[in-house]
């Protein structure tokens, strides 16, 4: 049988989507080219280094050479798993900003401001927090935790905050972003709550999803609009028919590529590589986005991190314990401390993010620094530098060319050097200071803007929060490549749905705002009223012209 929607990725927005289609009782075939997110490496939180470094969950992607950051080639990790991205993350749930989608709505994305936003994250959240909030939801599928803060060095950090003029939050995802404060995950009773498990595992019992494992080698254009997509599978290459219409959810990086495949991207590009042109859009695989970080650590004090279990009997004890009883150490991603601040006096809403973390390691968990330690991952949110996902090649199996352009332009070097400073400041107060042995990275006798900018070409890493590649958009902008209902323009019978739409990256990581995308999107093709919004106003600094704090 012809199935209603074909949708390509089973990632954060795609596994959304079958669900709510589903729901509504459509007929959904979804293509994922990976495979089953079964077993502890995914499903166990404290375990996340390893399945974004294994290329059994991983596209394996690595950007180009990036001028900014000393022609170093960064990885971008990309899941290719049940639940994509959302299986292999770190698990940490921020909604961004209100102003981050008051910005798309300006930009040309109606229907796409907070206001219009906030109820689909309601209506996505089954959020288990310390009290209830209105702001907040209580019976979606996405079950969102409130992080214990178990050692006390989070707690020390969130005070550190305070005593250096902070003010603390008791929910950067409701009324206020701006302040320390405890992380909501993305974990439920002890387990990782992918995508996976929140939308795709309830949409498949319906009857009325199928997943179909392979790669999606194109979308089938006849006479201007999607019919299908041609797949390679095990049983070879077939094209899979859409009754009603084709959604891309397959990554900022993949649905690029695969829309540039199908004839619909830049028109120049496309005759390089002898692809028939469709749709010449010049935005797609533009306006290429991302977070970078720093991870600013310290020597501790008093043995009291997490480096006690970095030995093969302390990850076997938190290991079992977790596999027995899904408590402990690992039923946590460790990220259970943040801030938001402002770069200073005249940015009107937080452009820093710290995730704190209580033990000195690489993020792929592979060198721990000096013993006991902790760190604070810090770095810009709103980077003005753009880069492009462009095609290497006119085969599907080929990795694109990806380019950040990381660093490139000024701001972000004073936005680096910034949150660099401020972050010793605040270790530098009493409840963190008591803590601190020592600076171990970038280290103590680094503090000219040259040696912090070399630390940073040096260090520097992605956050993983790649997006922007199919920029939504008015549809009479030539840049823009989806309309506000997520339609391709210039392509019938088409839509775009994850990460690549976003027109300017969100505040913090960016899980939550592509399962919006899903969540919203879903209503759009269902041809349904939006949602009624939601026009509270958010907590904004009263005097953010003229103080930084």
């Amino acid at each position: 049988m012809t199935p209603d929607y074909v949708i390509v990725g089973s990632g954060s927005a795609g596994a959304a989507l079958a669900f709510r289609l589903a729901e509504a009782g459509r007929n959904v075939v979804v293509i994922e080219a990976g495979g089953s997110d079964a077993g502890p490496f995914i499903q166990m939180p404290a375990a996340l280094s390893y399945p974004m470094n294994m290329p059994r969950y991983d596209w394996g992607f690595m950007s180009e050479p990036e001028p900014g950051l000393g022609n170093r080639r960064l990885v971008v990790p990309r899941g290719k798993v049940l639940g994509g991205s959302s299986s292999i993350n770190g698990m940490v749930y921020v909604r961004g900003h209100a102003r981050d989608y008051d910005h798309w709505a300006e930009q040309g994305a109606k229907g796409w401001a907070y206001a219009d936003v906030l109820p689909y994250f309601r209506r996505m959240e089954h959020w288990h927090g310390p009290r209830r909030s209105d702001w907040r939801g209580d019976s979606g599928p996405l079950h969102v935790t409130r992080a214990r803060q178990w050692n006390p060095l989070f707690h020390a950090f969130v005070e550190a905050g305070r005593q250096a003029g902070y003010p603390v939050t008791d929910d950067y995802n409701g009324y206020q972003q701006e302040g320390f404060g405890a992380f909501d995950m993305t974990v439920y009773r002890g387990r990782r709550w992918s995508t996976a498990n929140a939308y795709l595992r309830p949409a498949l019992k319906t009857g009325r999803v199928r997943v179909l494992r392979g790669l999606a080698r194109r979308v089938v254009i006849e006479n201007g609009r999607a019919v299908g997509v041609e797949v390679e599978a095990r049983g070879g290459r077939q094209v899979v028919r859409a009754g009603r219409e084709v959604i891309l959810s397959a990554s900022s990086i993949n649905t690029p590529k695969l829309l540039m495949l199908s004839g619909i991207g830049p028109a120049a590009h496309l005759a390089e590589h002898g692809i028939e042109v469709v749709a010449d859009r010049p935005g797609v695989g533009q306006n290429l986005q991302d977070h970078l970080e720093v991870y600013v650590q310290f020597a501790a004090r008093h043995p009291i991190t997490l480096y006690r279990y970095w030995n093969l009997l302390g990850k076997a004890l938190i290991g079992a314990q977790w596999l027995f009883t899904k408590t402990g150490h690992g039923a946590s991603n460790q990220f259970e401390s943040c801030g938001f601040i402002r770069s200073r006096a005249g940015v009107e809403y937080p452009d820093i993010q710290f995730h704190f973390l209580p033990i000195a390691v690489r993020y792929d968990g592979k060198a721990a620094a000096e013993g006991h330690g902790f760190q604070v991952h810090t770095g810009p949110m709103r980077s003005p530098s753009r880069g492009a996902v462009t095609l290497a090649s006119a085969d599907p199996a080929a990795a694109p060319k990806i380019r950040f352009n990381y660093m490139s332009h000024e701001d972000d070097w004073q936005t680096f050097r910034a949150a660099l400073r401020l972050t010793r400041e605040i270790a530098a107060q009493p409840a963190l200071a008591e803590h601190v042995k020592h600076e171990i990275q970038p280290g103590e006798a680094l503090q000219t803007d040259d040696a912090l900018d070399d630390f940073i070409r040096e260090h520097a890493e992605s956050a993983y929060h790649p997006c922007g590649t199919a920029r939504m958009g008015a549809a009479d902008d030539p840049m823009a490549v989806v309309d506000p209902e997520c339609r391709v323009i210039g392509v019938e019978g088409l839509r775009v749905a994850d990460s690549s739409i976003f027109p300017r990256i969100t505040n913090g990581n960016t899980n939550a705002p592509s399962i919006l995308v899903g969540e919203k999107a879903a209503d759009h093709i269902l041809g349904r009223s939006p949602l009624a919004p939601d026009r509270r106003a958010p907590w904004i600094h009263p005097d953010w012209r003229n103080a930084q704090r």
